[in-house]
């Protein structure tokens, strides 16, 4: 099974590689009862993330979430890197491909189906939901040097 490398290490930053995209079917991610997910990692604990976590996926042609899911608390960012698939969040369903962006609500029923013809790419970013209010910005608390 493949693992992520460390790239560099410091008090205020962590670096490691997944390696090319088309190398990511080496990871297995075992999901309990059975389940096991080819072709999918999670970096959050290797980066030493502490407010959101990320994944990176690739699907065959065919091939689909291993279940609907839904989260309690988190929200997730789904970004297609490479293919076309079918996204289904609740009752609808809509067809997303390379460079499509999804945000889904922690409660959203959701699950994605590789409809293309090749291997599909896919990163997700998870994070807490409603941790931003109304006088935030994205670069609100930057310092500039």
């Amino acid at each position: 099974m493949k693992e992520m490398k460390v790239l560099g290490e410091g008090a205020n930053f962590t670096a490691v590689s997944t390696g090319k995209f088309d190398e990511l079917n080496g990871f297995e991610l075992p999901m309990g009862e059975g389940v096991t997910v080819k072709g999918k990692v999670f970096t959050g604990a290797a980066l030493k993330s502490t407010g959101m976590e990320m994944s990176l996926q690739t699907m065959a042609p065919g091939q689909e979430s291993p279940f609907v899911h839904a989260h309690k608390k988190h929200e997730e960012l789904y970004m297609i890197i490479k293919g076309e698939a079918e996204f289904r969040v609740d009752d609808a369903t809509f067809t997303v491909a390379e460079g499509s962006l999804v945000r889904v609500a922690p409660a959203g029923k959701r699950r994605l189906r590789n409809t293309g013809n090749t291997d599909m790419v896919v990163m997700c970013i998870q994070y807490m939901a409603d941790v931003f209010g109304p006088d935030d910005t994205p670069a609100g608390d930057a310092i500039i040097f």
